[in-house]
């Protein structure tokens, strides 16, 4: 059975994040997704951590200069609602776990919005 290999980052930003509450990483696409209660709210792409983003958060972030996800598919660049991560929530578990709920909270929006219009 092949185990994930693991990633010092990521197990790095999990430490960060324990203030926040149990979170957990999950293999995907070349990254990671982090994911609390099964909302994922961040994902890990060449060692660098992206967050969830909405419409109520997303001028924080670009007001901050922080660059949205993108990658390139036939010739086209998508743009997915996650924003870098600030440095400060890097370096420091407070800052961390401030960002963190708010993409949480863009995560949970968004699976509530996704909800409405399945129903």
């Amino acid at each position: 059975m092949n185990m994930p290999k693991k990633n010092e980052f990521v197990e790095y930003l999990l430490d960060l994040l324990a203030d926040f509450g149990p979170v957990e990483a999950k293999a995907m696409f070349g990254g990671y997704g982090i994911y609390k209660q099964n909302r994922m709210f961040a994902i890990v792409i060449d060692d660098t951590l992206y967050l969830k983003t909405d419409e109520k958060t997303n001028a924080g972030f670009e007001a901050r200069g922080l660059k949205p996800f993108t990658y390139q598919r036939n010739h086209r660049k998508i743009s997915l609602s996650y924003r870098q991560a600030p440095e400060e929530a890097l370096e420091d578990s407070r800052a961390m776990r401030n960002w963190a709920e708010k993409a949480y909270a863009a995560a949970l929006r968004a699976s509530s919005k996704k909800r409405k219009k399945e129903g």
